[in-house]
């Protein structure tokens, strides 16, 4: 038992000595807080067209695991390299849909690599300033973040070419219309648009403007209440 309590003294020693407890938890606070901040502003503000919700879930753990990382390695440099070597093996698939996606995975590691250095004032400036200038520029920009509520996934399939004209009927009866794929096939185009309605009608009039088009028009209109949140 002695032994036991002696290796708990010897490890709380060995951790003061590599950053103080009570830093550790200021800086751990810190970094969930941020990257919480910043999981929120993403689903207020992202563009991406994927669950924002689902993948903006992953910021407190990645920054937390960052963190935890850097305390670790921070005192050895034989524990940073045997680190890089470690991850040389590391084969990462998940694809990135968007390069919005990787600002904000960066956010996320940039805050537990500043709070893993006992920086977490710098964390703080660098992060509100970071997402005041985003949020500066979804107001400047032209075309507004999704926000909840009334959203639809629209597939055309069409023999037409003119795409500015496809879009330019979804515009004018639908709000906030993006056009977010195009595929070519043999017979004309495949285009998939994500669009806002609130009424019934509005979808009766795009249905009806787009089969006066071409009668090998096909049309695929599928409510998404999750599709970006």
């Amino acid at each position: 038992m002695n032994d036991f309590f002696n290796h708990v003294i010897s490890y709380w020693y060995n951790l003061k000595n590599i950053i103080s407890p009570y830093s550790l938890v200021i800086n751990m606070i810190v970094c969930t807080v941020l990257s919480w901040c910043v999981a929120k502003f993403y689903v207020a503000y992202g563009n991406a067209v994927s669950n924002r919700g689902r993948f903006a879930a992953n910021f407190v753990p990645l920054a937390l695991t960052t963190m935890a990382i850097m305390i670790i390695v921070k005192p050895s440099v034989a524990l940073s390299l045997g680190l890089v070597g470690a991850l040389s093996i590391v084969r990462f698939r998940a694809a990135i849909k968007d390069p919005e996606e990787l600002t904000y995975l960066f956010l996320s590691i940039s805050i537990g690599l500043a709070t893993g250095a006992d920086q977490p004032l710098i964390a703080i400036i660098i992060i509100v300033f970071v997402l005041f200038f985003l949020f500066l520029s979804k107001k400047v920009g032209k075309d507004p973040a999704f926000v909840d509520g009334d959203r639809m996934y629209i597939n055309i399939a069409t023999d037409q070419a003119d795409i500015v004209a496809i879009q330019t009927i979804l515009t004018q009866s639908l709000r906030q219309v993006i056009l977010k794929r195009m595929d070519t096939t043999r017979g004309g185009l495949d285009l998939t648009f994500v669009a806002k309605s609130t009424q019934i009608a509005e979808i009766q009039q795009v249905k009806d403007a787009l089969l006066a088009l071409s009668d090998h028009t096909q049309i695929s209109i599928v409510e998404q209440p999750d599709l970006i949140i």
